[in-house]
């Protein structure tokens, strides 16, 4: 057989993904089926076969490059090291001690593609032309279709609870994702079976779906609890009151002790990301309001304050 790089159209220097590229190129053009009235096909289609199965194969290949095995991967005579001669035996007749995989290269002949980390690409190959499998001597499974990506963007409220979104894919196809209540910004959720097509008898790849959450203007995360700014009047803060409090769910009651601060934070269990029974809770802060414009009596009262019974809250 030639040189199995000429055969590739490769230099020696030639990447495993080169390699792979220049025989799926090859293996498709000279297919038998692709050339049934070409009596030369076959061997065509052989010969590059053979080429990449040996350069597939990284100790294959790397043999070779060192002269150690021909094109077809048989042993180059380099004396009889390693020979066992029987009696009487002549040079011609030296028996070599092989292993029970026929190779003298260490264990029985792999499939096709069979190199370290390989995929069997030679039924890749065939797949796209009925299926079939091929000869003895070439195995595994035909290599599964490309991932696709895709993303959506979720808004916190339904993140924070977990939402059904549809995203269409680059296939084409619109699917109805489940997005995960508090799943990590930015992270991907796989679909198996929903990427690319093999088409070449290969199972179909996968659909990676990246949740990216939208920010909220009252809401924000903290883990699995939930932060939230209440605005709350001096009179309620002083005196206590119920307050209406924003929540993931809708609004709800809050009462607020008398004598609270302003920054002062309440915490309503359960209330935050998370769902069947398992969410945080929310935070929720005080923040004190004064009247806009300013209030005469509420001055007043202040200065009152001030000078009856001086208060100095940084101590």
């Amino acid at each position: 057989m030639r040189d199995p790089y000429d055969v590739l159209g490769v230099t020696r220097s030639a990447t495993s993904a080169d390699i792979k590229k220049a025989f799926r190129k090859l293996a498709k053009t000279w297919h038998p089926d692709q050339r049934p009235d070409d009596p030369k096909a076959k061997e065509r289609f052989a010969e590059i076969s053979s080429a990449y199965e040996l350069l597939s194969d990284e100790n294959k290949r790397g043999q070779f490059d060192r002269g150690e095995i021909d094109a077809e991967g048989k042993p180059r005579f380099r004396g009889f090291e390693g020979a066992s001669a029987r009696p009487g035996a002549g040079p011609r007749s030296a028996h070599f001690e092989f292993d029970a995989g026929g190779s003298p290269f260490g264990g029985a002949r792999r499939g096709f593609g069979g190199g370290a980390g390989g995929e069997d690409i030679f039924e890749d190959i065939l797949g796209a032309f009925g299926g079939r499998r091929p000869r003895a001597g070439f195995g595994g499974e035909p290599p599964r279709g490309e991932d696709v990506t895709a993303e959506i963007v979720v808004p916190f409220r339904e993140w924070a609870r977990g939402a059904k979104r549809r995203v269409r894919l680059p296939t084409g196809k619109e699917l109805e994702v489940s997005v995960p209540a508090g799943i990590e910004d930015g992270k991907s959720i796989r679909l198996k079976g929903q990427g690319q097509a093999s088409g070449l008898g290969g199972a179909p790849g996968d659909a990676l779906v990246r949740v990216r959450v939208a920010p909220d203007p009252q809401f924000r995360a903290e883990g699995r609890d939930v932060r939230v700014e209440v605005p709350v009047a001096l009179y309620e803060a002083v005196l206590g009151a119920k307050v209406r409090v924003p929540t993931l769910d809708g609004v709800v009651e809050l009462k607020v002790p008398a004598g609270s601060d302003g920054g002062r934070t309440l915490r309503l269990r359960g209330k935050g990301i998370g769902a069947d029974g398992s969410a945080g809770d929310l935070l929720v802060e005080l923040r004190i309001a004064l009247p806009p414009g300013g209030d005469p009596k509420l001055e007043e009262l202040a200065k009152r304050l001030r000078d009856e019974a001086p208060y100095d809250p940084r101590g």
